[in-house]
């Protein structure tokens, strides 16, 4: 039996404080949680103090809904507050991990091609800023490379496979540890994890993406304890065609998340996918000024009680729109 949808919550607030005054700041938030069938945005708010001169939302290259605004006036200090509420359903309980293709099969159909269109998911199975290619990666994936292995049970089994490999450690790394030093040490957070995981595929050949976005304390589905919930969560992506009945082809990419070593359930809130963290990260800008700064983020998921039954999803494109652990 599937489990119920649950109806999170989510308050994200980011606060910077400058040695020295701004005078002039563009930035841009992937804040706003993504929607689909599965996802609905019931509401969502941002609200940015001081008040921007300018905002914007468009949807970027990977269809994550984002937002600019800028600041013309001097500011010393930046608070940026997004709240969410977000209907939640499950989406793997069908999930057949034998039934996925071959994933020689799968890296085939990824590789290039004289004269063939490349597959939408090729950009996915390429090096990035992030995560780059690397030796040490393949070390992670080729014990499991069995032949005619399906891609969803190699997958999981990578999964697993990271989470034991890697301990969790809140002030190993810093949003901008190179993944080498990180595989070296064999520590990180929620986006080392899933850099690591994201390369180990990529180099035999296989696509995966980087998602950003929230998580509970307790998984709704079994109560167990969840790492990462005190901050914005990243875990991963893999395009396994044929190991979720009805979702193949473009839609065919199933969520694992290493550092819990589980497959995200209807306690995990997808903001952002990309190719990596560089691609999604919640809050990116550039300032005239400010010297050096202080940072603080907090963010508090919980689940509210499914009584809503009048709700109804906000409109995608509202007129007042307003490193993960």
């Amino acid at each position: 039996m599937s489990p119920a949808p649950a109806l999170l919550e989510i308050e994200h607030i980011t606060h910077y404080a400058y040695a020295s005054p701004v005078g002039l700041a563009h930035h841009r938030a992937h804040l706003r949680p993504l929607a689909d069938a599965a996802q609905q945005v019931m509401d969502f708010d941002l609200e940015v103090a001081p008040e921007p001169s300018h905002r914007r939302s468009s949807i970027d290259s990977f269809g994550n809904p984002q937002l600019h605004f800028e600041l013309e006036r001097s500011h010393s200090s930046l608070r940026v507050r997004s709240r969410s509420r977000v209907r939640v359903a499950p989406r793997f309980g069908a999930l057949d991990a034998a039934a996925s293709e071959p994933w020689e099969q799968v890296a085939d159909a990824l590789r290039y091609r004289p004269h063939r269109p490349p597959h939408p998911a090729v950009e996915f199975s390429l090096p990035s800023p992030y995560v780059p290619r690397l030796d040490v990666l393949r070390t992670l994936v080729e014990p499991l490379l069995t032949p005619g292995r399906p891609v969803a049970e190699l997958a999981l089994a990578l999964m697993q496979h990271v989470h034991g490999e890697f301990a969790y450690d809140g002030a190993s790394t810093t949003v901008d540890t190179p993944l080498h030093t990180v595989l070296m040490q064999r520590r990180g957070v929620c986006q080392d994890f899933a850099h690591a995981m994201i390369g180990a595929l990529r180099m035999a050949g296989l696509a995966a993406r980087y998602v950003s976005g929230y998580l509970l304390t307790h998984a709704p589905e079994d109560g167990r304890s969840l790492v990462g919930a005190d901050a914005s969560h990243a875990w991963v992506q893999v395009w396994c065609p044929g190991a979720l009945p009805g979702f193949d082809g473009r839609d065919a990419w199933l969520d694992l998340d290493p550092t819990n070593d589980c497959v995200p359930g209807v306690g995990h809130v997808r903001l952002a996918v990309g190719r990596d963290y560089g691609d999604v990260a919640p809050l990116r800008g550039t300032i005239r000024g400010g010297g050096t700064h202080r940072f603080q983020v907090a963010v508090r998921t919980r689940q509210l009680p499914t009584t809503f039954p009048h709700d109804e999803p906000i409109a995608e494109s509202p007129a007042h729109e307003a490193k993960p652990r």
